[in-house]
Order: structure tokens, then C-alpha cells, then sequence
């Protein structure tokens, strides 16, 4: 206690000199703190915009999976059909299937227009994309398998379109065609802006916009989220059988969104971890400054060292009171870091919307790196002053 009494005092006998020496442990700890934080809440963020993909969701597009656009449902070849959407809705595990075509075309509401995406689907697309109405209805089963031309429109779309709940049963055109507005989504936000569309039924888009009779995309809602992986491989076996394919020659691809979501969290780690440790090197700097400014301090005390040896003070006694010195100023470094990384945290999470995501490990680790940041810089200076010689110590001017 004596010891600490004393290093505390030695601080406050020069704090501005203490508080430039903790400067750049506060900032280094500060940084650690922050960017873990930002990493943590990026991976929350996007483990959020995953999961409002849809429930346990499987996309099935055409063509190989060397394409980059698949989990966005942009396929590069048709081999997709109705036919195939039928079939794999009939396997043990699915609960929902919702075939897509999508396409871009000009919507009008009076004297407001937006070019957006039109896709064109079935009544299962809610429950497997997780959707959500607003305003209004979803599209139903009458109207997908009359090819009614209604419209359900994305917050994004209405908003451009400067639509509202009252604006429901009112006429829109989309490329020339007038549509009936059924339905406004709630905002989902997430990968590739899903509240800029308009869900039409699929035959509609088939056969006005596109034609044909394939399909670009077929998302798969799964019962079970373990059963994932079993029905992914039902799915390919099935999918084989129909196409007459085999793994060499296969003109589909399946997609998950575990796979996606480790893509994600792998990237984020490796990120996090590469701007942690440039953040540590502030600390490294913050502990050079301390281990000078206690060589300084060292020097500057010689004769109070050569008079507490000489009234019995034994050498890992000055050690213990140097060290002690040096871990002050490190852990008040480190508390004030860890305050300045929190609050920029908060910040940040409150801009980018995914709020404060701090862990106590985190904390743990900013406290046991400022000690030890204070035990590496600060035993050679200890050291210094544990082996001065009493009598020249007490000679020094």
C-alpha cells in the first residue's frame, strides 16, 4: 500500500507529463476495443441480412456455380422449369418452394416512375424470402394461377412511386401494362436492396415480359434447419435424374446460406484481426513512451534512491515501487482506452445500425495487455533504479 501511495503521488506531481506517457495506451487500447467491436457488429449485421434472406433457405439457379451472382439469384443459362419447382416441392423435408423470374422494367404511378426489378413469383415467396406485408395482401394462389395482373410493391418502390397504404386498388403500369397494387412489403434491407422491387405472379412475367417456359430461380424453404444438408443432396440427386447431368456436367448450382454466411464471417475475422494488430502497434509506442519517461523519472530521483537504500530499502523494494509506477500508468491508460473504445463503438454501431456490440472478452483482454504492456516497459527502468549503488546515488546531483 505504501508503495502505491507513493506512485500515485509521483504521478501527481507531474500530470501532464503522466497523461502525454498514457496517451498512447489510450489510443492503442481504444483501437483494439473499437475495432473488435466493429467486427463483431459487422458480423452480426451480416449474419441479420442472411437470415432475412429467408427460413433455412436454399436457392437453386441455373447453370454452374462458378458464378459470383448465385446467391443473388442470377443465374447464367435457363435449364430451370416449373416442372422442377413441382418436383422438388414433393421431397420429404420441404416446407415451402417459390420459383422467380426476375427483370427490369419502367413502373408508372400518375406522374412518378422508377425503373426497378420485376419478379415474378408464387403465394409461397412470402413464407419462403420471409416476407412481410405492410399494407394490404400478398399475392394469393387465385391470382399466380389466373396470371391476374396484380402487384405487390417493396417499400423502396412505393416510396419512389409515392405510394402509400391509401394508394391500395389504384393502377400502375410496369413496361406499358397497367397492374393493381395489392400489397406494400415491410422494409427488409440486407443483400442486394430486396425492398426496390415489384412481386407480380410468375406467369404474368412469363408471358409478357420474357417469355418462355423457364424459371431463374428456385428458392427451397426447408422444414428443419438440420435437415438442410439431407435435403440439398435430395435436391442435386433429383434435379441430376430430371436434367440427365452428373457432377461433371451438372447445369444447375445449390447455394446455402451457411456457405454464404462463412464467407462472410471468415472475411470479417481475417479484417478484424489484421486492424487489431495494426491497432496494437500504437500500444507498443504507448509502452516505449512509458519505459522512457521512467528512465527519465529514474534519473531524475537517483538521490531519493540513494537515501532509501541507505535507511534499509532493499533492491526489489525501488524494483516494486518502479514496476508499480509503470503498471499505473499503463492500467490508467488502459481503463481510459477501454472508456474512449466503448464510446466509439457506440458511436459507430448507432451510425451503422447495428448498435453496441461489445464482449467481456474483450475487456478482459485490453486490461491484461495494458498490465502487460506496463510489465515489459517498465522492468528495465525498475531494474535500472533497483541496482544503483546507495553511495553514488546519494553523490548524485
Amino acid at each position: 500500500m505504501e508503495t502505491l501511495r507513493v506512485a500515485f503521488t509521483s504521478i501527481r506531481g507531474s500530470l501532464f507529463r503522466a497523461a502525454l506517457t498514457m496517451l498512447g495506451v489510450i489510443i492503442g487500447v481504444a483501437s483494439v476495443v473499437a475495432l473488435v467491436s466493429v467486427g463483431q457488429g459487422a458480423t452480426s449485421g451480416i449474419t441479420a441480412q442472411i437470415e432475412a434472406l429467408g427460413t433455412n433457405l436454399l436457392t437453386v439457379n441455373p447453370g454452374s456455380s462458378t458464378s459470383g451472382l448465385t446467391n443473388l439469384g442470377l443465374g447464367s443459362a435457363d435449364t430451370l422449369t416449373l416442372d422442377d419447382s413441382a418436383a422438388i416441392a414433393q421431397l420429404d423435408g420441404v416446407a415451402a418452394v417459390a420459383p422467380q423470374i426476375t427483370t427490369n422494367e419502367l413502373v408508372i404511378a400518375g406522374r412518378q416512375n422508377t425503373t426497378t426489378s420485376i419478379v415474378g413469383t408464387t403465394a409461397e415467396y412470402a413464407q419462403v424470402r420471409n416476407e412481410t406485408i405492410y399494407q394490404g395482401a400478398f399475392l394469393n394462389e387465385a391470382a399466380v394461377d389466373n396470371s391476374l395482373r396484380v402487384a405487390v410493391l417493396g417499400s423502396t418502390t412505393a416510396n419512389d412511386l409515392d405510394l402509400s397504404g391509401s394508394d391500395l386498388g389504384t393502377t400502375i403500369t410496369i413496361g406499358g401494362l397497367p397492374f393493381q397494387v395489392v400489397g406494400i412489403l415491410q422494409p427488409k434491407g440486407g443483400i442486394g436492396n430486396q425492398d426496390d422491387q415489384v412481386l407480380v405472379p410468375l406467369g404474368v412475367v412469363q408471358r409478357q415480359y420474357v417469355g418462355g417456359d423457364t424459371v431463374r430461380t428456385i428458392f427451397v424453404s426447408v422444414a428443419e434447419r438440420t435437415g438442410v444438408d439431407q435435403v440439398k443432396a435430395e435436391i442435386t440427386s433429383l434435379l441430376r435424374q430430371r436434367h440427365g447431368t452428373t457432377a461433371a456436367t451438372d447445369d444447375f448450382s445449390i447455394s446455402d446460406q451457411s456457405q454464404l454466411l462463412d464467407t462472410f464471417n471468415t472475411v470479417t475475422a481475417i479484417t478484424s484481426l489484421l486492424l487489431a494488430g495494426i491497432a496494437s502497434i500504437s500500444l507498443v509506442v504507448g509502452g516505449i513512451g512509458i519505459m522512457n519517461i521512467m528512465l527519465v523519472s529514474v534519473r531524475e530521483r537517483t538521490r531519493e534512491i540513494g537515501i532509501r537504500k541507505a535507511i534499509g530499502a532493499r533492491g526489489r523494494d525501488i524494483l516494486a515501487q518502479f514496476l508499480i509506477e509503470a503498471l499505473t500508468l499503463s492500467m490508467l491508460g488502459g481503463f481510459f482506452g477501454i472508456l474512449l473504445g466503448v464510446a466509439v463503438s457506440a458511436l459507430i454501431g448507432a451510425v451503422a445500425g447495428w448498435g453496441l456490440q461489445l464482449s467481456l472478452l474483450t475487456v478482459v483482454a485490453a486490461v491484461v495487455f495494458s498490465l502487460l504492456v506496463g510489465v515489459v516497459f517498465g522492468v528495465w527502468p525498475a531494474r535500472q533504479a533497483a541496482r544503483l549503488d546507495p553511495i553514488t546515488a546519494l553523490r548524485y546531483e
